[in-house]
């Protein structure tokens, strides 16, 4: 792992400065970064997915850990210097590209990589990163509800981002990512980082947060892709009555004309609003519209 003196070097030589606009803050204490590895619970079976790997410092602890990382970095040149670094490392593959396709896909060499080494490997897929925070909320929702889904995740993210994964019903923090997490798995806000541990400090504090994924939750949902539709569209209109909100509807939730009978039977009442139903009440929203359509 990097001091960060080793990557100020690093940079300087590189003729480079961090980047504001993509999230750039590298995590400088050793200790924490230990600390989430650790958290991780990574096995030599695993296959571990780190975003914005920046230099490849937390990169080189993780692949003490895993069977495989796949250390993905946006900035070409950041990346250039992570293949370096990481040259000796086997069982590192540095990708230097957007982790997302778009906003609601994974980049598809990644995801194929991912799948390739699970299949060899035959372990769990985790993520374990210092987020960079201008892509935290996409990358996290698309790997607990997307095409390519994570058993855990332990990452750093902006202390916001970390409320919102935790939120119960009802509060300002409460969204979209909040409904995936808590109908797919657990979180745990494990701790709180000041701004002195990362490099540039950040305006905000941040936080580390663990999240497990829980089959027999993910179970309870009848179509995923059709839960994810119920809880956009509600909580698109989050402050509108659900009853007012139906009107919005698009794709297959359009095809629903019994409304008044969907959230009799999800017991909900109708003038409720979206941010204040809980996870639960969403999935049997969605899964007695799937048996309209």
């Amino acid at each position: 792992m990097q001091t960060k003196r080793h990557i100020e070097r690093l940079l300087a030589g590189a003729g480079i400065t961090p980047n504001k606009r993509l999230g750039q803050n590298f995590l400088i204490d050793l200790n924490l970064m230990h600390l989430l590895i650790g958290a991780a619970h990574i096995g030599c079976d695993d296959v571990v997915l780190e975003v914005g790997c920046g230099t490849g410092s937390f990169t080189q602890g993780l692949a003490e850990a895993a069977g495989e990382v796949i250390a993905v970095e946006i900035d070409k040149k950041l990346a250039s210097i992570a293949v370096e670094q990481l040259k000796s490392v086997p069982n590192v593959t540095v990708i230097g590209a957007d982790i997302l396709k778009s906003k609601n896909t994974i980049n598809n060499d990644v995801a194929a990589l991912v799948e390739k080494s699970r299949a060899r490997l035959g372990g769990g897929f985790k993520l374990v990163a210092n987020l960079p925070y201008n892509v935290a909320s996409p990358v996290m929702m698309n790997l607990i509800i997307g095409k390519l889904v994570v058993d855990s995740m332990c990452v750093t993210v902006q202390k916001e981002v970390g409320d919102r994964m935790v939120a119960p019903p009802g509060g300002g923090h409460y969204g979209v990512l909040s409904v995936f997490m808590t109908a797919m798995g657990e979180s745990q806000v494990m701790r709180r980082l000041k701004p002195s541990v990362f490099w540039p400090r950040p305006e905000v504090d941040s936080v580390m947060v663990r999240f497990k994924r829980q089959q027999e939750k993910v179970e309870r949902i009848h179509d995923v892709a059709l839960f994810k539709e119920v809880v956009n569209l509600f909580m698109g209109h989050r402050r509108k009555m659900l009853q007012a909100c139906v009107k919005f509807a698009e794709s297959r939730l359009s095809k629903v004309h019994d409304w008044h009978g969907v959230f009799a039977r999800a017991f909900v009442e109708p003038h409720r609003r979206g941010e204040e139903l809980s996870a639960d009440e969403f999935i049997s929203i969605a899964n007695i519209c799937n048996e309209q359509l």
